[in-house]
């Protein structure tokens, strides 16, 4: 139960209020960023929430137990900090947004009434819609090791201990045509196979998309060189010219594991686990003409 300071509940009692909603942004990297639909600035601590964003929020829900409560805050890009290119760009994927009711007049006087994370965001031509999602989201994220056939270490970690950074697994390129804005013809690739970045990432060393990176999704082969495509276009249209280092994927495969990456001593997944026709299996009496019994279930041949 949230607790009202007296200050700002007197200023309810009066029946006249000049309240208005302010939202507070804390990216992973970066200062705060704060956003009001007052139609002034309104400064919150050290964080100056700006009024030209022109946000506004959605009926807020909240219920007991595990349930993630949602709301959605939508607004117009109009703001110097918080750019169409930044939201395209990640920067803020699941950034802290505390919400926060305050008097405008004065806004000592203020309530903390929630606490999320940025979720899905939607874009269009003049604004954006910004899903608010509850702490109890965190709940839906799977966490600690998982029993299965493929590794659980991400390619390059300390447990996977592959040295990524080994021109066996990585390369240098340029784009050489942009087919569409999933999949480009490259140089640079020419002596690996065919897949060997497949699931692997592609992070931009110039060009518009500087200092960013997408996974991708296949690596072909073809007559004319190496096309590459992307699981995402990029935030910025990719050119011909542009610059690139691509590093190897994994599928998570013991087998790929071992013949790609000589590294089955490091693999973090249980290849010999019994499938499913093994668990539904049972004894069975077979034919006269056979010695013991088929485990699977079906008579030898």
């Amino acid at each position: 139960m949230k607790t009202i300071p007296d200050t700002l509940r007197d200023h309810l009692a009066t029946g006249a209020t000049t309240l208005c909603w302010c939202w507070i942004l804390k990216a992973q990297a970066g200062p705060a960023l704060g956003f009001t639909d007052h139609d002034r600035d309104v400064m919150i601590d050290d964080v100056v929430c700006e009024a030209a964003a022109g946000c506004d929020r959605t009926e807020s829900h909240a219920s007991l137990g595990l349930s993630v409560d949602n709301l959605d805050i939508s607004g117009v890009l109009r703001s110097d900090r918080l750019s169409e290119r930044d939201l395209a760009a990640g920067r803020f994927d699941n950034a802290v947004v505390d919400m926060w009711l305050v008097n405008w007049a004065d806004p000592e006087q203020r309530l903390m009434t929630r606490r999320g994370n940025l979720g899905e965001i939607t874009r269009g031509a003049y604004g954006f819609c910004a899903e608010i999602r509850g702490g109890s989201h965190h709940l839906n994220q799977p966490t600690g090791r998982l029993y299965g056939y493929g590794c659980d270490a991400e390619l390059g970690d300390r447990r996977c201990g592959v040295k990524l950074r080994d021109p066996r697994y990585r390369a240098a390129g340029v784009v050489t045509d942009v087919k569409d804005p999933h999949r480009v013809s490259v140089g640079g690739l020419e002596t690996f196979p065919e897949n060997w970045f497949a699931r692997g990432r592609i992070g931009w060393t110039s060009g518009a998309n500087k200092g960013r990176a997408m996974e991708i999704k296949a690596h072909r082969v073809t007559a004319s060189g190496a096309v590459i495509w992307l699981w995402q276009a990029m935030s910025q249209p990719v050119r011909p010219g542009d610059r690139f280092i691509v590093t190897a994927g994994c599928d998570k495969q013991f087998l790929t594991c071992r013949a790609k990456f000589d590294n089955a001593v490091n693999f973090r997944g249980f290849p010999q686990m019994p499938g499913n026709d093994y668990a539904i299996s049972h004894p069975r009496r077979d034919d006269p003409d056979n010695d013991g019994a088929s485990r699977s279930g079906h008579r030898a041949s």
